[in-house]
């Protein structure tokens, strides 16, 4: 699945650029004129500020509800009034959390590589309920995990240099930062290793993955 794009050649982790002084004091400024008029705001014009937070947050990168609901509190918005306008973008469509769970773990696992573990972390760091990142995390399965798992280490590789008992500590290592399981990640190591030389693969052949599932790697 493709990763949707709010605007050309941003990611789900892009901010807008700013530069220099006055680009460094636009968004404290935009944060107190924005606590200034929820202060003083009506019912309707409160919520009519918290619509434009949505829009604003939304038109950088898809967000889930929870982050929203964030965004809106360290505004100053009521829960309130941020539970009746999140609740209409819920039904308008434009807060969907499931579709935002599934376009973050395809992008993020073909982007990064990452894992189903460190996936996981993530839509929960963003307030994904647990059942609907379970879903989205289904859709990535045990094989497709271990191709990616692999096609990492068989890059890292090519880069890294050493004795062979270092560079597959520090491949294992990298796998395991990016939520790889140690037997997958050893198994991806072993398999790039024996592929790499005759001395790599003699190495890689008196590595036992199961054996060595449980053994805590370098970091």
């Amino acid at each position: 699945m493709t990763s949707r794009r709010a605007r050309a050649g941003r990611g789900w982790d892009a901010s807008p650029p700013r530069t220099g002084d006055a680009a460094a004091a636009a968004p404290r400024r935009g944060r107190r004129n924005a606590d200034a008029a929820t202060s003083s705001a009506s019912p309707t014009d409160e919520a009519e500020l918290a619509r434009e937070l949505c829009l604003r947050q939304l038109a950088v990168r898809p967000r889930t509800r929870a982050e929203l609901a964030r965004a809106l509190t360290r505004r100053g918005i009521s829960a309130e009034v941020a539970t009746a306008v999140l609740d209409r973008y819920d039904e308008v469509g434009m807060i969907d959390d499931a579709a935002f769970a599934r376009a973050w773990v395809s992008s993020r696992h073909a982007g990064r590589g990452l894992a189903r573990r460190a996936l996981a972390t993530e839509l929960r760091q963003r307030g994904v309920d647990g059942d609907v990142a379970k879903a989205a995390l289904g859709e990535l399965d045990d094989e497709t995990e271990a191709e990616t798992a692999r096609a990492l280490a068989e890059r890292k590789l090519r880069a890294t240099r050493g004795e062979p008992d270092a560079v597959f500590r520090r491949l294992v290592g990298m796998l395991a930062r990016k939520g790889y399981s140690p037997g997958v990640a050893i198994r991806a190591v072993k398999e790039a290793l024996a592929a790499q030389s005759a001395e790599a693969a003699e190495f890689a052949e008196q590595i036992d993955a199961e054996a060595l599932s449980d053994v805590e790697v370098d970091p």
